[in-house]
């Protein structure tokens, strides 16, 4: 599982997406998160504005990543 190292105490879950180039655009990245393809700590978050803190997992399309 890969680390990603935010600045500050949290990253919004749209803005996560975008920093990983995990989608296009914000727009993509707000589709994804309302369709329900990304998880959070395991679960599926509907929440696009989603304070994201180190220790917090995120999942989408297979691919991993723990926020330090």
């Amino acid at each position: 599982m890969q680390e990603f190292k935010i600045e500050g105490e949290y990253i919004q879950l749209i803005q996560l997406l975008k920093a990983l180039n995990w989608v296009e655009h914000g727009a993509m990245a707000q589709w994804v998160v309302s369709e329900g393809y990304v998880k959070y700590n395991g679960r599926v978050d509907y929440r696009k504005r989603l304070k994201l803190r180190p220790g917090d997992f995120v999942e989408f399309d297979g691919m991993q990543i723990k926020l330090v």
